[in-house]
């Protein structure tokens, strides 16, 4: 299992130049390759016509990426224009090269309908006032680590970090990144063995119903509050972006300025961003099974509470939840979209039909029945169910081997 760890980066004033330099030349690089490859794709693309082919020719070939780093790296170094790319470790734009091929790939892998998802764009140009620079060194950039103090990095030096914690095995490459409030964070990535992390397992699995009042209404009754990071850093936002917008264009105010604008909104991401952790590290501790909901973000953020629907950030905790679950050992499922956990009633399974979202407790209408229901705790106990019934059919559907059957294929 590949993770990825993350660690603050502390450059000096002369690491700062040695790496804006890397930056910038990793950007070229990319917008090189894709200002050659963009037009041969849109070309290709109007010849899907048999007859616009024979009027304009047959495909033309995409150039590849030994021919676009031989092109756009090797050659243009030895020329006037592009001389400073000596200044950017090869390594690193090979990297680049392969990064926007994995980008073309996605797109049109999207475009077939071959990637789950969401739409995926065609790649687009890279400028340097993007709100995030990056750069990936792999291990044949010949990086070394030094444990408890920081990372050395080619045409960069020995650069500080605040160590954590300790990696657990060597990783196969480290990314340096920059983002809006002008911070450096470093980030490696290693192979992990799953079984050395997996936690003792329990008897007890739970539901999760997620909403906007009330960030998560557990089966067992327990609710978590929403802390609504966003709301509550509203004022101070607004009155930053103000300031901003009186701030000349272009003067050295605005950039710092801007400086203030961006660091209120990291401090808001990174504290919804532990708050996740450390909600989806207690359910993976105390519960063996967790069971969810599939929500379409996309469709509920365009609603009237979309504001509340980013600030909760539900597809960041699931996807938190989810890996978490992967590297702990624990079993994570998702319940179908379309199942109505609303609608059920929990203790007699009745079907009462939709109901409005003003209305937060119902009576069950079967006449045996009669149970009064909190609609979110409702909602949570039957997914919890809807996840038990779906993970007894897929023990169910796996066949079980026969005794000595291992034995038998292995004696033939």
């Amino acid at each position: 299992m590949q993770l990825r760890y993350n660690y603050r980066a502390y450059p000096k004033p002369g690491q700062r130049i040695a790496l804006a330099r890397i930056f910038g030349c990793a950007r070229v690089v990319w917008n090189d390759a894709l200002a050659v490859q963009r037009p041969v794709k849109e070309s290709n693309k109007r010849l899907g016509n048999p007859r616009q082919r024979l009027r304009h020719g047959p495909y033309q070939a995409v150039p590849k990426n030994q021919q676009l780093g031989k092109e756009l790296v090797t050659e243009a170094k030895k020329t006037d224009e592009r001389y400073w790319l000596s200044d950017c470790p090869a390594p690193v734009l090979q990297q680049i090269l392969r990064d926007l091929d994995k980008a073309w790939t996605a797109h049109e892998d999207s475009k077939q309908g071959k990637r789950p998802g969401p739409f995926v764009q065609p790649p687009r140009m890279k400028s340097k006032k993007d709100n995030r620079q990056a750069a990936r060194f792999t291990a044949n950039s010949r990086f070394k680590v030094l444990p408890g103090r920081g990372v050395r990095l080619p045409k960069v030096g020995d650069l500080e970090l605040t160590w954590t914690r300790d990696l657990p095995s060597a990783p196969s490459s480290v990314t340096v990144i920059k983002d809006a409030s002008g911070r450096y964070f470093v980030s490696f990535v290693v192979d992990t063995d799953p079984g050395e992390e997996i936690l003792p397992p329990l008897d007890n699995d739970q539901g999760i119903d997620l909403g906007l009042t009330h960030f998560a209404i557990l089966a067992d009754g327990s609710r978590v509050r929403s802390p609504r990071f966003l709301r509550r850093a509203e004022t101070k936002l607004k009155r930053e972006q103000r300031r901003l917008s009186r701030k000349t264009k272009g003067s050295k105010n605005r950039e710092k300025q801007r400086l203030k604008v961006a660091r209120a909104h990291a401090q808001v991401a990174d504290t919804r961003r532990d708050f996740h952790h450390q909600l989806s590290t207690k359910l993976i501790r105390e519960n063996q099974a967790i069971t969810v909901e599939t929500l379409s973000v996309r469709a509920l953020a365009r609603g009237l509470h979309s504001k509340s629907v980013h600030d909760a950030g539900w597809s960041q905790f699931l996807a938190i939840l989810e890996y978490k679950a992967t590297r702990y050992g624990r079993t994570f499922t998702k319940v179908e979209r379309d199942f109505p956990s609303s609608q059920l009633c929990s203790t007699c399974g009745h079907r009462d039909g939709p109901k409005p979202l003003h209305l937060r407790t119902w009576t069950c209408q079967e006449p045996t029945c009669g149970t009064t229901h909190d609609r979110d705790w409702n909602a949570a106990k039957n997914i919890q169910y809807e996840g038990r019934r779906i993970r007894r059919a897929r023990q169910t559907a796996q066949p079980t081997p026969e005794p000595g059957a291992r034995d038998r294929r292995r004696s033939r």
